[in-house]
């Protein structure tokens, strides 16, 4: 939530703000998303659940990515491959034990597969380019793999190449073995080895050759296919613009009470429409908000740090030092804990903190952090004054003050974002797997 300064008594004169005008934004049209193939949706749920993407078989985009936890996983850093069972109750698994947890909290999905969603992850480093062979910018540049239909469908193929999400390490297992080499893409690389799994499933190897006219047989299969199938899964299942505050903007609804307030400060003296804008409630750009770091960080291999410089790490820009993505606050209800690094886990803590970052932050309850056991240095920053000022220093925003009812009423607004379809999604979760691998249910 953007903030900026304003005169106090706007906020404390409540009768004041209930004669004040809300500037909604359009309300979401059909035009907004791309047409979705429903066979192919249905391809994509299946591998969306399927370990088998996973360099040890034993994680899926689901374990991260659950409706059970708004689409996100319940903690505020996870642990993928070396963990087991789900949300908070996910542990090492003392018999394969993660190298550390993943650096940035597991973002939600909903309407991801909308046109304007261009650039993915918290810092923005997979964007589309026209410019580019691919039509993509990304980490790895020219060795980007042509055959993507989306910056989605690419998005979705980069936890598959990360040791600590789903390929293990490198003495594991022969995915893990080709990342740690460097051979990615091509013939036998770590996204071909992956695809060969798949196509060697027969359920799997029919239900391609049905859905995609260029595959006759399985050895026509490409990992590119398997990440189109898997983006129009999540396009389509946790598409989201039908919840009350939809009915609001189409005009079929009239807000009152305590959302009819949070919406008027929302888009009022609070200022939060100023970076969550538009009927996604983004402006898809990057803002130092002094979001507390914990966990091990953003390095690369050779640093040994803990904080984690966000945009910085892709643009090189001074300005972008500890600038995010601006998050959707679709069902941000759901969505827990919140901030890159996931440490707040109650929303109205993350808001009052928000509202005047630079502070906050030299003052946060770390029992916000929802850190499943692990020895690990998570408050490594935040013990660190130096880092904390740093951060601080980046934040541009003026604080903003808050009365309890004033934080009442943005949760009541924020609350009337929670679309109902949104809680199990379209399709649901598979009962059965083609690989015969365990379905991650959640439970």
């Amino acid at each position: 939530m953007h903030v900026i300064a304003f005169a106090t008594f706007c906020l404390l004169a409540t009768s004041s703000f209930c004669a004040a005008q809300v500037a909604y934004p359009s309300p979401i049209t059909e035009d907004a998303y791309e047409a979705i193939d429903l066979q192919e949706a249905k391809l994509g749920q299946l591998l969306f659940y399927d370990p088998i993407l996973s360099g040890n078989k034993e994680v899926a985009c689901a374990t991260c990515h659950h409706p059970r936890f708004g689409t996100s996983d319940g903690v505020s850093l996870s642990f993928g491959d070396g963990g087991t069972g789900f949300g908070q109750h996910r542990r090492a698994n003392a018999e394969n034990l993660p190298e550390e947890r993943i650096p940035r909290n597991s973002p939600a999905l909903f309407n991801l597969g909308a046109k304007e969603f261009t650039s993915l992850f918290h810092d923005g480093r997979l964007e589309a380019d026209p410019a580019q062979p691919n039509g993509l910018r990304s980490p790895m540049d020219a060795d980007m793999s042509l055959g993507f239909a989306s910056v989605l469908s690419a998005q979705t193929m980069f936890p598959v190449l990360s040791r600590d999400e789903m390929a293990g390490s490198h003495g594991e297992n022969d995915i893990a073995r080709l990342i740690r080499q460097g051979i990615i893409t091509g013939d036998g690389g770590a996204w071909d080895r992956l695809a060969r799994r798949v196509a060697g499933i027969d359920a799997y190897a029919a239900q391609f050759s049905t859905v995609y006219p260029h595959i006759n047989t399985a050895d026509d299969i490409a990992f590119t296919d398997i990440s189109n199938a898997i983006a129009v899964f999540m396009a389509h299942e946790w598409r989201s613009d039908s919840a009350p505050f939809d009915a609001v903007l189409r005009g079929d609804r009239h807000p009152t009470g305590p959302a009819h307030r949070g919406a008027q400060l929302f888009y009022g003296a609070a200022g939060c429409a100023e970076c969550h804008s538009g009927p996604f409630l983004t402006d898809h750009k990057f803002h130092a908000m002094a979001a507390p770091q914990i966990g091990p960080g953003k390095a690369a291999s050779f640093e040994t740090h803990h904080k984690d410089e966000g945009r910085f790490r892709v643009t090189g820009r001074p300005e972008d030092l500890y600038a995010f993505r601006t998050p959707s606050l679709r069902n941000v209800a759901l969505t827990g804990p919140y901030g890159h690094a996931g440490a707040h886990k109650d929303l109205d803590q993350f808001i009052l903190d928000h509202a005047d970052p630079a502070r906050a932050l030299f003052h946060y309850d770390r029992s916000q952090a929802v850190l499943p056991p692990y020895e690990a240095l998570d408050f490594a920053v935040m013990d660190d004054l130096h880092q904390l000022q740093a951060i601080a220093d980046a934040v541009q925003a003026r604080p903003v003050q808050l009365t309890q009812e004033n934080l009442s009423d943005l949760i009541a607004f924020l609350d009337s974002l929670t679309d109902p379809i949104s809680v199990t999604g379209r399709l649901g979760i598979p009962t059965n797997l083609p690989s015969g691998l365990k379905v991650p249910t959640g439970d």
